[in-house]
């Protein structure tokens, strides 16, 4: 498996090579040409590109990172941030990033982000997306009454999204299959009008807080 890394920080370099297995090769590359460059090659294959984002040019590399986003729609992407910034995993979240992770994740954590990505879930950790959840603002409250046209599964789906949990562990908690899950979702999607999970996690937390 070959990874892409958009890193200018030596000491995470490293880390970074000590923790993936051995039958994962990565690639350096250290600006946003390079990694267009790198992704657009007809031989390219990688599974992944991870990016480092540094406390200097944190801001504009933010940018560059929707751009590299919108340039190649589906291209596995995790963003390792130096700092922590709300709006910047939100701006990032909402153009389709599939992760946020420490720069320093441990082996044991990365194989679980890979695996969850996989899946096609989005990787925040769980304090990350309860943290969105209590502190995000901005959902429509004429949305909240969408809510209630939902069926006794669906609000049950809708409220473990809501407490971050993916699809794999929605459907053991309820006993029902994965593509059960994913049924509902498109339901519920279609039904609140809401795009993704983080929106309707957002809408549901409100939702319930205002009972």
């Amino acid at each position: 498996m070959n990874i892409l890394c958009w890193n200018t920080n030596e000491d995470v370099w490293k880390h970074w090579k000590q923790i993936v297995s051995s039958s994962v090769v990565l690639a350096r590359v250290e600006t946003l040409a390079d990694t267009q460059d790198a992704l657009s090659m007809a031989s390219a294959d990688f599974r992944y590109c991870f990016v480092y984002l540094d406390d200097q040019n944190f801001s504009k590399q933010v940018e560059e990172v929707v751009a590299l986003r919108l340039a190649f729609p589906q291209q596995k992407l995790i963003v390792f941030p130096n700092q922590s910034s709300q709006s910047a995993a939100l701006r990032l979240f909402s153009v389709g990033v599939n992760g946020q992770c420490a720069p320093y994740i441990g082996k044991e954590q990365l194989s679980l982000v890979l695996s969850v990505i996989d899946s096609g879930e989005i990787w925040g950790g769980k304090a990350f997306i309860q943290q969105l959840i209590m502190q995000s603002a901005g959902v429509s409250s004429s949305a909240d009454g969408s809510l209630r046209s939902l069926s006794e599964r669906e609000w049950d789906v809708a409220q473990y999204v809501a407490k971050g949990l993916s699809n794999k562990h929605i459907a053991s908690a309820m006993n029902i299959t994965e593509r059960t899950v994913k049924a509902h979702l498109t339901s519920i999607f279609k039904k609140t009008d809401t795009k993704d999970r983080l929106s309707l996690a957002l809408l549901a937390k409100r939702y319930d807080t205002a009972l």
